[in-house]
């Protein structure tokens, strides 16, 4: 994606990059109704990226809904998402789920096509503190994919109710085992699979070094 501020080319959403923060307990039931697809009402509509300053995005999308209400714009925003998923980490022995956006610093909106051509959605848009453009040049926003939506959708409720580990090991790194039959055990981490959510820890067992397989939640740093 291209800022407007950059004029770089746009990127992929589904290569964005993800940070954890606590976040209100009814997004993800929200993002649930979310759909891709645009309203039957007649208005040719598209989604469309904004960038925010980090950590205001949730502000961005609350102002935004107020503002359009106040003005009776609401009709033109009939969607905006800010997706997030459940992670899961161990702090202090205990397992903690948070959440994490996908693509920080980004609110993504379904508005009528050509955003520019209309003075009042743009102002107002552009306008809410926190929002520091569109993804696109500086006159011409760049609308996503309804497909690449619909991917960000199915992943968020493919992941609901199973959170990912939150991955913040490295190899070599010593780390306490806190549950399973080798729980108190403590060892080197040999190796990390992101994609399993487990990591082989080298752990000494009657006076021997043995590998043995946890998950990130299973262990603790020391």
């Amino acid at each position: 994606m291209s800022e407007e501020q950059t004029h770089e080319e746009p990127q992929n959403l589904n290569e964005g990059e993800s940070e954890t923060e606590e976040s209100p307990e009814n997004e993800e039931s929200e993002a649930a109704l979310i759909t891709a697809e645009a309203p039957d009402d007649g208005i040719a509509r598209r989604w469309y990226a904004i960038h925010t300053h980090s950590g205001q995005e949730a502000n961005v999308k609350k102002n935004l809904m107020v503002t359009a209400e106040q003005l009776g714009l609401d009709n033109l925003i009939s969607q905006i998402l800010v997706p997030m998923e459940e992670v899961a980490e161990i702090k202090s022995g205990q397992k903690r789920i948070s959440q994490r956006k996908f693509f920080p610093g980004y609110v993504l909106l379904q508005i009528p096509e050509h955003p520019e051509q209309s003075p009042e959605l743009w102002h107002l848009i552009k306008e809410t503190p926190g929002v520091t453009g569109f993804i696109g040049s500086r006159t011409e926003p760049v609308p996503l994919e309804n497909s690449e939506i619909q991917s960000i959708l199915d992943e968020i409720r493919s992941e609901k109710g199973r959170p990912r580990p939150k991955v913040n090991f490295e190899i070599s790194e010593r780390i306490k085992i806190i549950d399973g039959p080798f729980a108190n055990f403590i060892g080197n981490i040999d190796e990390i699979n992101a994609e399993r959510g487990s990591l082989k820890v080298m752990v000494e067992i009657f006076e021997r070094l043995t590998s043995v397989e946890v998950e990130f939640w299973q262990v603790e740093k020391i």
